[in-house]
């Protein structure tokens, strides 16, 4: 939902920053595996219920999943680093809710849930991405990417907020989680009337 609106704001810094790597010979997938080691240590401190280390590297997470796309427009767009940064994002989507799960056996259930939750939201995502391609379909809305991306109530953005109020309010992670699932939930039964009005011929 404010993925879209915000893309205008942080789209010229991170350009900027992506051409300074790609002129040091960095590659995006490089970025993007980099992505990987604060995504793991966001779950491990978590499961420490060290929760202020969590949200910075939460936090750098996401700046190298920004930078990876910005790297990757400054040397060209390949198949495979879509392929690469959609994968690793679902690990790190996977990651933080595991790790409260690990912090307390309370946060059990709505952890499960809230991947439940992400495994719909993603299936969708996918789904609508691969008919799009299907029938040619682009859109720029959330600036160049390796496939369609599907506009929803439940983005990255939201997700980033939702995981650093888990991190800031961990006592409240069980309602957070529930409220943030019903938000995803929502977000598929969006796609699938999009789905259904743009591709039932």
């Amino acid at each position: 939902m404010l993925d879209a609106r915000l893309r205008p704001l942080i789209d010229p810094p991170l350009n900027a920053l992506g051409r300074v790597l790609a002129r040091a010979g960095i590659s995006a997938n490089a970025v993007t595996l980099a992505g990987l080691i604060p995504a793991l240590g966001a779950a491990w401190a978590l499961a420490e219920r060290e929760f202020l280390l969590a949200l910075a590297l939460i936090l750098i997470n996401r700046l190298l999943d920004g930078l990876d796309g910005a790297v990757a427009r400054a040397r060209g767009l390949t198949d495979f680093g879509g392929f690469l940064d959609i994968l690793l994002d679902f690990v790190f989507y996977v990651a933080v809710p595991l790790g409260f799960a690990l912090a307390m056996p309370d946060n059990v259930l709505p952890a499960l849930v809230l991947v439940a939750s992400f495994t719909l939201t993603g299936t969708s995502f996918l789904a609508f991405a691969t008919l799009a391609a299907k029938r040619g379909l682009e859109t720029t809305a959330h600036g160049h990417k390796s496939f369609f991306y599907n506009t929803g109530l439940a983005e990255g953005t939201e997700t980033i907020l939702v995981f650093c109020a888990m991190c800031l309010w961990p006592q409240h992670f069980a309602p957070i989680a529930y409220g943030y699932a019903v938000l995803c939930l929502l977000t598929v039964g969006q796609r699938a009337l999009i789905a259904r009005a743009m591709f039932r011929d």
